[in-house]
């Protein structure tokens, strides 16, 4: 019972499990990735929170105790949690339609949204819901991210250039706006921001743990300082508080719940989707620990409590942290706790530093960072092996960009789901001629040279027969007679593929069947499998079928009907035994 006890308790803190285990040689790593993912979370958190529409340091407060609580309840032991920009540029758009009257609401309404997708995320694992995100194919996600890419970076053009924009996240807009105040643009701030995105975009070749976002924000610094810029027009992040962050609270009114629930629901799904994906690519490289989807849901809820109740906002786990956390040596989320020890005295000594700091910097970190992100192989890559799939990338791009990022996500979504139904209300099914010499059955359409008789139609479904199908599986047969002029004597059905039956299946079945006799055109059935003659039985379709019109094998079926072409008769054969009991 204690050991049973025990093993629940490690599945839901899985810190119980690599800690009493953590060996000094893990130590090395851990601090080395902790202290560099720790430096490149102060520049990327405030940044950040700017394109979230919230003062820089809500994106310090958000890497302080989520990181801490998804070190205590997350399976991987490489993925760094935080702010990144997708789920930012979520957080703008849904708190935009609520017309925050101040700062202080728009900080609720930021709360409350982080609260609403700890809710979502906490609950999906907690019921084992980790299968939904699943909806999210992978051209919808490719899509939809390279077009939130695109909005991201106009979105901080307004920051590198020094010009007036609107707050839009249709590329419509903002492509008018930019054009029309373009004349605008203060020179000395685009310079800056120029530099920032040099330093950022090629520091790395330089050494690949060069903290090249912490060197932009220095010499940032160091520009508006030394030379006292501000007074020539450019604009800075200004006072930053100091101290750790107090305890808040997200608002329980259920008006601003229900406006904020579909983009609660969209950054809960995506923000997983992104998390998990990457999670699982570290980990296959590996292999020491296994990860667990819906306790990675629950972990990522938690840590979005943490940032609800910690004057943070929405956080999920990042590619580039990630990918920078694994590179520099991490071996367990110990790498994440020195993170947010780091941020924390940050916090507690250093805020006052960053008061020259230049937006047009933050707007170079996220510039560089959603660069990346704007997928131009994968369709390409679609293009020349799935047509199905590169509509989806295109048209989940397309209403993204034109629409938002709300609706792009949903209509993602939708058209997965249509997908899905398509191809299910369309199952593969094939004509089988004998392979010549052999007691083997091939599709017709795939290999030459079969036998084929004319009055005998073997035909093979490759997949379910459900409400979904049957109108399609009907009309394909009936065509399949027609072409052969209504010779046809014997329909042999392979269900050695049919995986499975439902009500609606199995009484169009049993239509088919007494239509089809009435017709002079007789049936049988070969290879079926266990579970789907279980159904066949219950709904006594093997009843009407005849037992002796059941076949092990398509070359049984065959052999009995070339042997009573005279007689027409099935009887004095020996067919394939029915019992409900028996399982195949």
């Amino acid at each position: 019972m204690n050991n049973t006890f025990a093993h629940k308790l490690r599945g839901f803190l899985p810190i119980l499990e690599w800690l009493p285990n953590y060996k000094k040689t893990d130590l090395q790593g851990d601090l080395s990735a902790g202290l560099t993912v720790g430096i490149m979370l102060i520049p990327q958190g405030m940044a950040y929170a700017m394109l979230a529409g919230l003062e820089p340091i809500h994106g310090l407060y958000a890497v302080t105790v989520p990181l801490l609580l998804y070190a205590i309840f997350g399976t991987s032991r490489q993925l760094a949690v935080g702010p990144v920009a997708m789920v930012s540029l979520l957080t703008a758009s849904g708190i935009a339609s609520l017309n925050a009257g101040s700062p202080e609401q728009y900080l609720i309404y930021a709360l409350t949204l982080a609260f609403l997708v700890g809710l979502i995320q906490f609950g999906m694992g907690a019921l084992k819901l980790g299968f939904v995100v699943n909806f999210l194919s992978h051209p919808v996600i490719s899509g939809f991210t390279s077009a939130a890419a695109i909005i991201i970076g106009l979105s901080q053009i307004k920051h590198l250039f020094r010009i007036n924009l609107p707050n839009s996240e249709h590329i419509q807009e903002m492509a008018v706006a930019i054009f029309q105040n373009i004349g605008d643009i203060h020179w000395i701030t685009f310079g800056i921001g120029v530099i920032g995105i040099i330093i950022i975009k090629y520091g790395k070749k330089i050494h690949k743990s060069f903290p090249a976002p912490l060197v932009a924000v220095v010499v940032g610094i160091a520009l508006v300082a030394g030379f006292d810029l501000t007074q020539y027009g450019v604009k800075i992040v200004g006072d930053v508080p100091s101290g750790l962050p107090t305890f808040s609270s997200p608002s329980f009114d259920m008006e601003s719940w229900k406006t904020l629930f579909p983009i609660a629901l969209t950054i809960s799904l995506v923000g997983f989707a992104e998390s998990f994906a990457v999670a699982k690519t570290i980990q296959a490289k590996h292999k020491n620990y296994r990860l667990n989807a819906n306790q990675e849901l629950i972990a990522l809820g938690m840590a979005n409590f943490g940032s609800a109740f910690f004057r943070g906002y929405p956080v999920t786990g990042g590619f580039s942290r990630t990918a920078v956390n694994n590179d520099a040596g991490a071996k367990t989320t110990m790498a994440s706790i020195i993170s947010a020890v780091l941020i924390v005295l940050t916090l507690l000594f250093f805020t006052s530093l960053f008061y020259n700091l230049p937006s047009a910097i933050l707007a170079a970190v996220v510039l560089v960072a959603v660069s990346g992100l704007v997928d131009f192989k994968e369709p390409v890559h679609l293009w020349h092996k799935d047509k199905f799939d590169f509509t989806m990338l295109v048209a989940t791009f397309i209403i993204t960009l034109t629409l938002g990022i709300e609706t792009g996500i949903i209509s993602g979504m939708v058209l997965s789901l249509l997908v899905v139904i398509y191809k299910a209300s369309r199952p593969h099914m094939a004509q089988l001629g004998r392979v010549p010499g052999t007691n083997i059955y091939r599709n017709i359409n795939r290999f030459s040279d079969l036998d084929v008789k004319e009055n005998l139609l073997m035909v093979r479904i490759d997949g379910p027969i459900y409400f979904a199908n049957v109108e399609y599986i009907k009309d394909k047969l009936d065509k399949w007679i027609q072409e052969r002029n209504d010779q046809v004597k014997m329909i042999v059905f392979n269900m050695e593929s049919v995986t499975n039956i439902d009500s609606t299946g199995a009484h169009e079945l049993n239509e088919w069947i007494n239509a089809w006799r009435k017709s002079d055109i007789d049936i049988c059935m070969t290879s079926i499998k266990g579970p789907v003659r279980d159904v066949l039985n219950r709904w006594a379709i093997l009843e009407c079928v005849g037992a002796d019109h059941v076949f092990v094998d398509d070359n049984s079926a065959v052999s009995a009907y070339e042997h009573t072409m005279d007689t027409e008769t099935l009887e004095k054969y020996t067919p394939y035994a029915i019992q409900s009991n028996i399982k195949k």
